[in-house]
């Protein structure tokens, strides 16, 4: 599989990924838990397809400390035992907010309340525009076919500024 098109290669793509990554950065280093960030991203990516994303949350969380487990049964969270309240909330609202058209209701009042129950005003803010930013990651990966498979953890910190 060959990507479409080298957005970095284009002087246009290129500073709109520059844009995209230094938002990441305010939500990385938000006080939302790290760990939940990495669930949050692989969730979505799952959701959407995006192999490459896949390759990269699945790679940086596992450089980052988390367990096989955990990262396997991200795909299966309802389903696990292994991860916590606040971060089933977090789940929670990644598919529902990933999956807007597949619902009526979009993120419904039940996911939003649990959400709130565990997470304070900064990291529901962090959480949300996480959630919104891997989406649009994920679309601009899948749009234009870029694999997953060869991500190196850290290959993409020389993007900030």
């Amino acid at each position: 599989m060959e990507s479409r098109f080298d957005l970095m290669a284009n002087q246009l793509g290129a500073q709109i990924a520059k844009r995209i990554y230094n938002v990441g950065l305010v939500i990385q280093q938000s006080p939302l838990p790290q760990a939940t960030q990495d669930l949050v991203m692989l969730r979505a990516s799952q959701i959407n397809g995006c192999g490459l994303c896949v390759d990269i949350h699945t790679k940086d969380t596992a450089a980052a400390g988390e367990t096989a487990v955990r990262i396997n049964l991200v795909a299966a969270w309802r389903e696990s035992t292994v991860f916590t309240d606040a971060e089933r909330a977090a789940l929670a609202l990644t598919e529902e907010g990933t999956r807007l058209a597949d619902t009526h209701h979009g993120v419904s009042d039940q996911t939003w309340a649990q959400v709130r129950e565990h997470y304070d005003d900064d990291q529901t803010a962090a959480l949300v525009s996480l959630i919104a930013m891997i989406n649009a990651n994920n679309r601009l990966n899948v749009i234009v076919r870029n694999p997953g498979g060869s991500y190196q953890p850290g290959q993409f910190a020389g993007l900030a500024n």
